[in-house]
């Protein structure tokens, strides 16, 4: 059997951890003070505004439904704490790679 050589390995090495999912997107330190909620959370909540997020669904193949949701997620909680929210709802189901969020200041400072 002939051995792999490594450009190639590197390369197969490479499509694998991408297509398994990988996570690109990370929690900031302001993200981690927001919670995502329902809307029966946020009965004494100031609504404060609306986040639109985006990530690939496909890198090649299509990526891990969970994944793909978890990296909305996320960029949901980055974005909505540059609005000084410390809550997010989502307005409807993520349609592919994209979401939107009600960002919402629950707690009294």
């Amino acid at each position: 059997m002939k051995a792999m050589r490594p450009i190639t390995f590197c390369i197969a090495a490479c499509t694998v951890a991408l297509l398994t999912g990988c996570t690109f997107v990370k929690l900031t330190d302001a993200g981690a003070g927001v919670n995502q909620a329902t809307e029966a959370d946020i009965a004494n909540c100031e609504r404060v505004g609306i986040v639109s997020t985006r990530t690939r669904d496909r890198v090649g193949l299509q990526r891990g439904s969970a994944k793909v949701q978890e990296e909305l997620t996320v960029l949901g909680r980055n974005e909505a704490a540059g609005l000084g929210a410390d809550t997010i709802v989502p307005i409807a189901e993520r349609d592919g790679g994209e979401q939107s969020f009600n960002a919402y200041r629950c707690r009294s400072d």
